[in-house]
C-alpha cells in the first residue's frame, strides 16, 4: 500500500523510476561538474570585506591609480657592505634605479632616496628597504598570482643590479608563496596518507561493502556539484564569495555518510527536517548585505536544498543496489554511545569553555612569523626584524589626499599619529594623479595585533571629515571585523530563531527542537573556541585568526550538528554522528594537511567542528523526552 507521507512518496516513486533517477543524477555528476568548474569565474575571488570605510578607500585608490589598495606591497630589502654610507646620495639612487629597472611598468616604488624619512633605514645602519607597489595586481587570485610573479622578477632585478649587496624580496604575498611552494614533507605526507586510509576503512565498518563504501561518496559528490551550480547560477545577479567552494564539499560529504547510514522510512523524513531548518538558518544569513554573510548563506542553503532532493531520490535508488548492513545500533532504545552523568557532565563544560573561548578570537591574516618556516622571503624578513625594522611595514596603510589638499601637511599630520613609524608624500608621478595624491603610512606594529588595530583607528580618528580616506592592506581586517563580525549579534540569533521555527513546525515539540539549536549553536562556537586554542594560544602562535575562516567552520558545523540531532532525535542510529563526523575529519585531513598556514587553519576547523559535535551527541543525557515524533506534510514545508 503507498504512503500517504508526500516524503515517502517521493521516494517511492524514485524507485518506481530508479533508471530515469539514476540517468538524472548522473548528468547532474558529470554535466553538473563541467559547469560548476566553468562557472567558478563568477564567484568573487577577493577575499575581502565589501561595504566597509577601508574597502571604500581601496576602492578609489584603485580606480585612479590601479594598483596597492587591498593589495599589500612588496618589501624590497638590501644590506649594504660594511663602511657603506646608506645616507648618501649615491647609494639611494643606485637603489632606486635598481627599483625603478625591476619592478615593471606602472609600479609605485618609496624608499629613503624618495623622502629622506629615515624609517626606511635599519638601525644597523646597513640594511634599507623599500616598498614596491607592482603595476598590475587585484585583490583577487589571478591579482595576487601577478603580485607573486612580479616578485620574483624583482629578485632577480635587484640580484643583479646590485651585487656588492645582500639583496631580497619580502612581503605577505611573498611568505604565502614560498609556503605553497614548500609542500607537504614526508611525515605530512604519511599523516595524509594514513587519514585518506583510515576514510575507507571507516565507512568499510560501517557499512561492510565496497559498494557501501562508495555510496556516500557518490552521493556528497553529487550533492556538491548540485549546490555549486546552484550558488553559480546566483552569483550571476550578486556577488557570492569564492570562500564557498571550500564550503560546499566538506558540508555535503559529512552530511551525505550520516544519511546513508539512517534507516529508510524515517531517515527519509528527519533529512526533510534537518534541510529545512538549516535552509531557513542559512537563508536568512544570505538577506544580509554583506559578501561573506550573504555568500555562506547561500551556499548552505544550496546544500541543504539538494541535500533533500538527493536524500528522498538517490538515496533509495541507491539502496535499491547497494544492499545495507544489517541494523546495529539502530534501535531507539539502546544507547550504545552513552556514558555515565559524570563524565557527560565534564565533557559539557570542556564544551563550553571551548564556546567560550571563541570570544577571544582575534581575526585577520596570521602574523608574518608564523606564515612560513623557510624560503628567500622568510629571509628578507628575518634580516629587517635583526636590523631592527618592525614587521609592520608588511601592511602599510595609503592615505588618499583630496584635490586641493596638501599631501605634505596630511603626512606630517600621519605621523604624529600613536604607533606610525613613518608617514611620506612622494612626488613622482605615479603617487599623484588627477590632483590627487597618496601619502604611504608605515605602521610599527601589523594591524591584526591589538597595536596594530589601535594604529588604524586612530589615523583613521585623525583624519575623519578631513575629505582623506584611509585605505591599504592594513585595514582590510579591521573592515572585516566592523562589517562582518559585527553583524553577527544580529545575524546568529534571527538565524538561529528561524531554524527553531521550521523545527517546531516540523515536528510539535519546541523543548527538543531548542536544544537542536542551542546544540548547533554550541558546535558552531566549540569550532571557533577550537581555532583560538590551537592557533592563537597553542605551540603555532598565529597571532591571529584568518577572518573568514571561522566564518566558514561555523556555518558547516552549525549545519552537521543540526543535522545529526534532527536525526537522532528522530530515532536514527546512535553511530551515524560519529561515523559521519570522523569521516569529514579524515577527509579533509588527507586533503589539506601541509604547510599553507592558512590552508591548515581551514582544514583544523573543519575537523575539530566535525568531531566536536559527535563529542557533544555523546555526552548529552538522553532520555525519552528528548526524542520527537516525526511530523507529517514535510515536503510541503520545504
Amino acid at each position: 500500500m503507498m504512503s500517504t507521507e508526500p516524503a515517502d512518496r517521493v521516494r517511492e516513486f524514485a524507485l518506481r523510476h530508479r533508471a530515469a533517477a539514476g540517468a538524472v543524477w548522473l548528468l547532474v555528476l558529470l554535466l553538473g561538474g563541467v559547469a560548476a568548474v566553468a562557472g567558478l569565474g563568477r564567484l568573487d575571488q577577493s577575499f575581502t570585506a565589501s561595504g566597509g570605510p577601508g574597502h571604500r578607500a581601496n576602492q578609489a585608490v584603485h580606480e585612479r591609480y590601479g594598483n596597492g589598495a587591498a593589495v599589500a606591497p612588496l618589501v624590497a630589502v638590501a644590506t649594504w657592505p660594511a663602511g657603506t654610507d646608506v645616507r648618501a646620495r649615491a647609494t639611494g639612487e643606485r637603489l632606486a634605479e635598481a627599483l625603478a629597472a625591476s619592478a615593471g611598468r606602472g609600479a609605485r616604488t618609496v624608499s629613503y632616496a624618495d623622502t629622506g624619512d629615515e624609517g626606511f633605514l635599519g638601525a644597523d645602519g646597513r640594511t634599507v628597504y623599500a616598498l614596491v607597489y607592482p603595476g598590475a595586481g587585484k585583490p583577487d587570485l589571478a591579482g595576487l598570482a601577478a603580485v607573486e610573479e612580479a616578485a620574483g622578477s624583482l629578485r632577480e632585478g635587484l640580484r643583479s643590479a646590485l651585487p656588492e649587496a645582500r639583496t631580497g624580496v619580502t612581503g605577505v604575498l611573498p611568505l604565502q608563496h614560498d609556503s605553497a611552494l614548500a609542500g607537504p614533507g614526508a611525515a605530512a605526507l604519511v599523516v595524509k596518507a594514513a587519514c585518506a586510509l583510515g576514510l575507507l576503512v571507516l565507512l568499510a565498518l560501517a557499512f561492510r561493502s565496497a559498494l557501501g563504501i562508495l555510496a556516500p561518496l557518490l552521493l556528497a559528490a553529487v550533492t556538491s556539484v548540485g549546490a555549486l551550480v546552484l550558488v553559480e547560477a546566483v552569483a550571476g545577479f550578486t556577488g557570492v564569495s569564492f570562500v564557498v567552494v571550500y564550503l560546499v564539499p566538506v558540508t555535503a560529504l559529512v552530511v551525505a555518510v550520516h544519511r546513508w547510514a539512517q534507516p529508510p522510512g524515517a531517515g527519509a523524513r528527519s533529512a526533510v527536517t534537518g534541510g529545512a531548518a538549516g535552509a531557513a538558518a542559512f537563508a536568512v544569513l544570505a538577506l544580509f548585505p554583506v559578501s561573506f554573510l550573504r555568500s555562506i548563506g547561500i551556499a548552505g542553503a544550496a546544500v541543504c536544498l539538494v541535500g533533500i532532493a538527493t536524500s528522498l531520490t538517490l538515496v533509495p535508488v541507491l539502496r535499491s543496489v547497494v544492499p545495507r548492513p544489517a541494523a546495529r545500533g539502530t534501535r531507539p532504545a539502546r544507547n550504545v554511545f552513552a556514558v555515565p552523568r559524570p563524565l557527560a557532565a565534564a565533557g559539557l563544560v570542556l564544551l563550553v569553555l571551548l564556546a567560550g573561548a571563541a570570544t577571544q578570537l582575534r581575526v585577520g591574516n596570521p602574523e608574518a612569523r608564523a606564515l612560513v618556516e623557510s624560503g628567500p622571503s622568510l629571509d628578507g624578513l628575518e634580516r629587517l626584524g635583526a636590523a631592527g625594522v618592525p614587521s609592520g611595514v608588511l601592511n602599510p596603510l595609503e592615505v588618499l589626499v583630496p584635490e586641493g589638499a596638501d599631501a605634505e601637511a596630511v603626512a606630517a599630520r600621519a605621523a604624529r599619529v600613536p604607533g606610525v613609524l613613518l608617514a611620506a608624500a612622494p612626488e613622482a608621478a605615479e603617487w599623484r594623479r588627477s590632483g590627487t595624491a597618496l601619502v604611504v603610512v608605515v605602521p610599527v606594529a601589523e594591524p591584526m595585533t591589538a597595536a596594530g588595530a589601535g594604529t588604524v583607528a586612530a589615523l583613521r580618528s585623525a583624519f575623519a571629515g578631513s575629505g582623506a580616506l584611509v585605505g591599504g592592506s592594513g585595514v582590510v581586517d579591521t573592515d572585516l571585523v566592523e562589517g562582518v563580525y559585527g553583524l553577527l549579534p544580529y545575524a546568529v540569533p534571527l538565524a538561529a530563531l528561524a531554524a527553531f521555527g521550521v523545527l517546531v513546525r516540523r515536528t510539535r515539540a519546541p523543548g527538543a527542537a531548542a536544544r537542536s539549536v542551542c546544540g548547533a549553536l554550541l558546535a558552531a562556537g566549540v569550532s571557533a573556541g577550537g581555532l583560538v586554542v590551537v592557533w592563537q594560544w597553542g605551540p603555532a602562535d598565529t597571532g591571529a585568526v584568518t577572518g573568514w575562516v571561522p566564518l566558514v567552520v561555523g556555518a558547516f558545523a552549525f549545519c552537521v550538528s543540526l543535522e545529526r540531532s534532527t536525526a537522532s532525535a528522530a530515532g536514527g542510529p546512535g553511530r551515524a554522528g560519529p561515523v559521519a563526523a570522523g569521516a569529514g575529519a579524515l577527509a579533509v585531513l588527507a586533503v589539506g594537511i601541509g604547510p599553507q598556514v592558512e590552508l591548515a587553519l581551514l582544514v583544523s576547523g573543519f575537523a575539530m567542528g566535525a568531531v566536536g559535535d559527535a563529542l557533544a551527541g555523546r555526552v548529552r543525557v538522553r532520555s525519552g523526552a528528548g526524542r520527537w515524533s516525526v511530523h507529517r506534510n514535510a515536503t510541503r514545508l520545504v
